[in-house]
């Protein structure tokens, strides 16, 4: 049983560890991902999508507001924007393209929605409440590489 794992590792005796990088590494490697350009679109459409979690109604989903008891605070939007950067390193890319916000947006959003009764009783899933907010806020669109600044965000 899962969580029963989870339980035993968190309980049980101490295993150990060894060090893969020093903090040193570690402090440069978030020095890098911190480099990483944001057009202001993106951060603009990053705001768009957690503000859409606590008033769904103002992007045409006056339907989800009875599930969603709270949304996601404006913390949620730092830590899309980092994900994404760190998304985007990863990647190999000195720049943020809207699939780096994308493809972390579930994952950043789903566990930080406090879903109303209606929502528990009615069997509706936070994963499918942010579904719905992807859906009716668009990305922006892809800019070219060679329109990117990257002396804008160093």
């Amino acid at each position: 049983d899962e969580e029963f794992v989870i339980v035993e590792r968190v309980t049980g005796p101490e295993t150990p560890v060894a060090a893969v990088a020093t903090t040193d590494q570690l402090g440069a490697l978030q020095r890098e991902c911190r480099s990483v350009y944001v057009d202001p679109s993106l951060m603009q459409y990053a705001v768009r999508l957690v503000a859409a979690t606590r008033e769904p109604a103002r992007c045409g989903l006056a339907d989800l507001s009875r599930f969603i008891t709270f949304g996601a605070s404006p913390r949620a939007t730092i830590h899309l924007i980092e994900g994404a950067r760190a998304l985007a390193c990863l990647r190999g890319r000195r720049y943020l393209l809207p699939e780096d916000v994308t493809d972390l947006v579930p994952d950043v959003l789903r566990h930080r929605l406090v879903l109303s009764y209606e929502a528990l009783a009615e069997s509706v899933s936070a994963d499918q409440l942010v579904r719905r907010v992807m859906e009716a806020v668009p990305a922006p669109d892809k800019p070219l590489e060679t329109h990117v600044d990257l002396a804008a965000n160093a």
